[in-house]
């Protein structure tokens, strides 16, 4: 069944689909994306959702003068024959017969002041820019191919709670908020939930938005980001590392084939990303050694900062998991390696030019182990005890899962310089507007 979506008033030939009526004259729907003249002709670039197009209207044009009077940024109807032109942005232009107003905008704020943070402050304007909708696009087909990886893979989708009574993680880096007459936590992760609901659904997945009270002011660092989170029933630390492979690579293939347009405009290859070889395996233990060779001051039980990351995905220029990383380094609830109780069944995904796009580790079920490495965290375990009743007391299994940081994931495929770029309002330490 054809579901109609816009007013047929409004109906239009969409501007990626102008190549198919060259020669005829149609009508497109749009903003002014930009307004010059030159010599009696005023050209005006069309911008919809799906591309730009330079329209023409020459001064002996009846829609000459409503082309004089529109301003950049004002919707309108154009009218006109496409014509085929290699030095026209997409090859083809139109030459314009009509132009109906919509909406005449005012005068457009972004001219000389174009810094980051200026562009942040106006930041709902400044999302018209082609790079950002370029950027956008990207990111809207990431979180379309994780949706269409993780049901073509038998995963169930499944919502937790925003609002928590624990901190989740570390405690330092959580939301508190006043609910009611108690405190809860701002969720950094579904995960305590997710476990909850192995014996229900066996293999679940989501993507939410999490919040970490981090100060860190970094490219790669937002105080609220889209969380794509999974969880599996009788999955050990082996098959977790194949699992995430599979899904990056199912990711990235799609979009390099949904955006290759996109990605070619944005400076990026999608001959990298449609088929990216098997992904590089490193243990912690054997990193911080490649480390101290190359020249870094780095010892067992460091915790790996963006530079130390970077170098070393970089020397082998394709994403590389790090492996069994310290005890003291990872989260209570990760398993400890019976071969070397010093490191626990946990990896980091790192991706080149970004660092650290997944935490991920097999769960602990030996819950005495657990409320010691609490206790020894400065944490109460009694406010764990609904997880302990979920996950340990009632037919515990073997199980794994990970987090994934969307805009990690989408700042590596457009080459975006922060992750601040890949998102329509970031939020940070020191932005919550607008």
């Amino acid at each position: 069944m054809i579901v109609p979506i816009f007013s047929r008033t409004y109906l239009a030939t969409a501007i990626s689909e102008i190549s198919k009526s060259e020669g005829k004259t149609i009508k497109l729907r749009g903003w002014i994306a930009k307004k010059r003249t030159l010599k009696g002709k005023i050209f005006l670039v069309l911008r919809d959702s799906t591309g730009l197009v330079q329209t023409i209207t020459d001064d002996k044009s009846k829609a000459y003068k409503t082309a004089e009077k529109i301003t950049t940024e004002s919707s309108a109807f154009i009218r006109g024959k496409v014509v085929k032109d290699p030095r026209a942005p997409g090859g083809y232009e139109v030459k314009v017969s009509d132009i109906h107003i919509v909406g005449l905008a005012e005068t457009w704020p972004i001219a000389r002041d174009t810094s980051a943070e200026f562009l942040r402050d106006i930041r709902h304007l400044s999302l018209r820019q082609r790079k950002t909708q370029l950027m956008l696009k990207v990111r809207a087909a990431t979180f379309a191919a994780y949706h269409e990886c993780m049901t073509g893979l038998g995963y169930m989708e499944h919502q937790s709670p925003s609002f928590t009574p624990t901190p989740g993680e570390s405690g330092a880096e959580t939301f508190e908020v006043k609910y009611f007459k108690d405190k809860a936590y701002l969720t950094q992760t579904w995960q305590l939930y997710a476990e909850s609901m192995l014996p229900i659904m066996e293999k679940i997945y989501t993507v939410a938005p999490s919040f970490r009270a981090d100060k860190s002011m970094t490219s790669r660092h937002l105080t609220e980001y889209w969380h794509a989170e999974v969880e599996t029933a009788w999955q050990e630390f082996p098959e977790l590392l194949g699992l995430m492979e599979y899904i990056v690579k199912f990711i990235s293939e799609k979009v390099a084939k949904m955006c290759k347009k996109e990605l070619i405009e944005l400076g990026q290859d999608p001959k990298y990303f449609a088929k990216l070889p098997k992904f590089k395996r490193l243990k912690y233990r054997d990193a911080i050694a490649e480390l101290k060779k190359d020249g870094f001051k780095v010892k067992f039980g460091d915790d790996l900062g963006t530079v130390e990351e970077k170098h070393l995905v970089a020397k082998r220029k394709i994403p590389m998991f790090i492996t069994h990383y310290p005890t003291k380094l990872k989260a209570f609830y990760m398993k400890i390696d019976p071969k070397d109780k010093s490191v626990v069944f946990a990896s980091d995904l790192m991706l080149p030019g970004i660092g650290e796009a997944i935490g991920s580790a097999e769960r602990s079920t030996d819950f005495k182990d657990v409320k010691k490495r609490l206790l020894a965290a400065g944490e109460d375990p009694k406010v764990y005890e609904w997880y302990f009743d979920a996950v340990s007391k009632y037919g515990s299994v073997p199980h794994s899962g990970f987090g994934l940081g969307m805009e990690r994931l989408v700042m590596w495929f457009t080459g975006a310089d922060s992750v601040k770029d890949v998102i329509a309002y970031p939020r940070t330490p020191t932005r919550f507007t607008p």
